[in-house]
């Protein structure tokens, strides 16, 4: 009689666990007398009867059916077990961790901006996070139909929206188009409350939301680079010669030919200009220092040829005077 009970004993557990599985759900069969529940690290078991929530276990281990489960059930206290029957209730297993999906638009986003009549066309990558909060939600609305929920569900679900609010939160107060990484945290931000709306009425959460990067288009970000460089230099002339030194090293504008010789007759009159510009002020330069310097040698002079009012020899009164009418003396 033990060996044709234990015929009938069986293991609920989750039988099909994958990482990237949300949950899965053990149904369609009888739990007997003497079943035992396996309940692994990460994992909650909720006991489910005429689609209603009997019961949620969340501690790890092994379980007897009949005596840790049953009169912990609410409606199903009063089930006793018959020695040919069973309870038919489903098990649902969630996996209580936190995922992290890798994310990334499949094309680009046309963002609206000024600089561009057509949309500045962007790219965007980075991850997001989430995990199950609300398990009656969650039966009410995807479990009821179906025995199993992965990942890549939600992250369809998430990256059919993900455009419009990518362009939505890059589109918010006039953000600078060519410097987006700048405001990637508050552009994340927005996103994610927005998406948290997105899959509360499933039953979980987005507990994390960021943009690794903002991609331009080859032409566009070879711009900003070019961009950024002649800022650096802040300088127009040198701009221009950085920028006819870039043509000719491309090859549109090559040696010998008209163009490139009409550029290089350029650049040396601007380079004979501003010589001349430099002797000019030099030559400015060296002329105020002298018209500076020739007060002071007159004065000196004018101080040693400046005659005595009295003889220094005999004292007597010069009257301006070059020698003393007196005793002879030279005055100057």
């Amino acid at each position: 009689m033990s060996f044709f009970k234990n015929q009938f004993a069986n293991v609920v557990e989750w039988e099909e666990f994958r990482d990237d599985m949300i949950f899965w759900k053990w149904s369609n069969r009888e739990i007997k007398k003497g079943s035992k529940l396996l309940i692994r690290s990460g994992q909650d078991a909720i006991f489910i009867h005429n689609g209603k929530i009997e019961g949620i276990f969340e501690e790890e281990g092994e379980y007897s059916i009949e005596s840790d489960i049953v009169p912990f059930l609410s409606t199903l206290k009063g089930f006793k077990f018959g020695f040919n029957s069973g309870m038919r209730v489903e098990v649902l297993f969630v996996n209580t961790k936190e995922f992290t999906v890798r994310w990334g638009t499949q094309n680009p986003i046309l963002i609206p901006t000024s600089q561009l009549p057509g949309g500045m066309p962007i790219r965007a990558n980075g991850t997001f996070n989430f995990k199950v909060n609300d398990y009656v939600t969650l039966i009410d609305k995807i479990a009821g139909v179906k025995n199993s929920y992965l990942v890549e569900d939600v992250k369809i679900r998430i990256t059919s929206v993900l455009d419009q609010l990518l362009m939505k939160w890059i589109s918010r107060e006039g953000k600078d188009m060519f410097n987006l990484q700048a405001n990637a945290s508050e552009i994340a931000r927005g996103i994610q409350e927005d998406l948290d709306m997105q899959v509360m009425n499933n039953g979980m959460t987005i507990t994390g939301f960021q943009v690794m990067s903002f991609n331009y288009p080859k032409e566009i970000q070879d711009m900003i680079t070019k961009t950024a460089s002649h800022e650096m230099i802040g300088n127009l002339q040198k701009y221009q010669q950085v920028s006819i030194t870039d043509g000719i090293a491309s090859g549109n504008l090559k040696g010998g030919s008209t163009a490139a010789d009409m550029i290089g007759i350029q650049v040396g009159m601007n380079a004979a200009n501003q010589m001349m510009k430099n002797i000019e002020s030099n030559e400015k330069s060296a002329a105020s220092e002298s018209s500076n310097a020739k007060p002071a040698a007159s004065s000196s002079a004018d101080q040693g040829q400046k005659k005595p009012n009295f003889c220094p020899n005999c004292g007597t009164k010069t009257e301006g005077a070059n020698f003393c009418p007196n005793c002879g003396q030279k005055l100057t």
